[in-house]
C-alpha cells in the first residue's frame, strides 16, 4: 500500500500487512539475535529464551508501518505516535527566533500553542513531517535525560529543533526530545531538503517526546490524553481555533 493514493470515497486497496523494520534498527536486532543464539547454545534454552524475547522486542521497537497521510494544505499532521500530555501557550524555541545569518526572517517570539506528544517504549518511534515544504533549520542541542513526560524536558533535555517552511510562507517548528531512556536522536533530513507531509524525518531511540509548535491563530484538534498516530492524525487546521471538549471513558 506504500505510495498508493486512497480517498474517503473508497478508492484504493487497504489490506493489513506486517510492518517492516527500519534499517536503523536491523543492526540492533542482529546483535541481540546473535547474543541470544550464543547464550542458547552454551547455556541452554532457560537462559536463551529471555534473550530471544528481547530480540523480538528490539525489532518491534524499530517497526516502521505504512501510514496514510491526508493531503490537505490546511492540515497539520502529527509527527509522532503517542499520548498528548501537554497543550500550552509558550514562546517558540529561542534557537529559532534568532537570526541565523541565512537572510530569512526567524520565527516570531510571540507565544503560540505547543502540543507535546509522549512516546513510550511501546510506541512507533519513526517521526514524520507535519507539513510539506523545505527544511530551513535543523538545530541540535545537547542536554540532560530527565523524564520526557515532564514540562522542563523541553528546555533541559537533549533535543533537536526542525523548522519546515512551505512555499506559501507557512512555517512549522517541531522538536525531538530525548527522554529518560533515550540516548540518541537520529535525523533523516538536513537543511535544504524538500519533503512531503507525512514523510519520515527521523527517530529517537527508546522512549522520548516530540513538541509541535502550531502557527499563530491555530489551535489543536486533539485533546489532552488522546492517543495519536504519526503521519495520519490531524493535529490542527491552519487558521482554525475551535474549542473541543472530550470525555475520558
Amino acid at each position: 500500500m506504500s505510495s498508493e493514493i486512497l480517498d474517503n470515497q473508497g478508492r484504493g486497496d487497504a489490506t493489513w500487512q506486517w510492518p517492516s523494520i527500519h534499517s536503523e534498527g536491523r543492526k540492533f536486532g542482529a546483535i541481540a539475535g546473535v547474543v541470544a543464539l550464543g547464550v542458547w547454545f552454551f547455556f541452554g534454552p532457560w537462559f536463551g529464551w529471555p534473550l530471544a524475547v528481547l530480540t523480538l522486542c528490539v525489532l518491534a521497537f524499530f517497526r516502521d508501518p505504512v501510514r496514510v497521510t491526508p493531503q490537505d494544505d490546511r492540515a497539520i499532521i502529527a509527527p509522532a505516535d503517542g499520548l498528548v500530555t501537554l497543550i500550552q501557550k509558550v514562546a517558540p524555541p529561542r534557537e529559532l527566533t534568532i537570526d541565523d545569518g541565512s537572510g530569512r526572517s526567524p520565527l516570531s517570539s510571540e507565544p503560540v500553542t505547543r502540543v507535546s506528544i509522549f512516546m513510550s517504549v511501546f510506541d512507533v518511534h519513526i517521526n514524520r513531517a507535519p507539513i510539506g515544504g523545505t527544511v530551513r533549520r535543523v538545530v541540535y542541542i545537547p542536554g540532560k535525560f530527565v523524564n520526557a513526560d515532564l514540562d522542563k524536558a523541553s528546555e533541559e533535555n537533549e533535543r533537536q529543533h526542525i523548522l519546515i517552511e512551505r512555499g506559501d510562507g507557512l512555517s512549522i517548528c517541531f522538536t525531538q526530545i530525548a527522554g529518560l531512556v533515550a540516548r540518541r536522536i537520529v535525523p533523516f533530513v538536513k537543511p535544504g531538503d524538500i519533503i512531503a507531509a507525512g514523510q519520515r524525518i527521523g527517530l529517537i531511540r527508546f522512549g522520548s517526546r516530540v513538541d509541535v509548535y502550531l502557527p499563530a491563530g491555530t489551535e489543536p484538534k486533539v485533546l489532552m490524553g488522546q492517543r495519536i498516530v504519526a503521519g495520519e492524525t490531524v493535529l490542527g487546521e491552519v487558521g482554525s481555533a475551535p474549542l473541543i471538549e472530550g470525555v475520558s471513558q
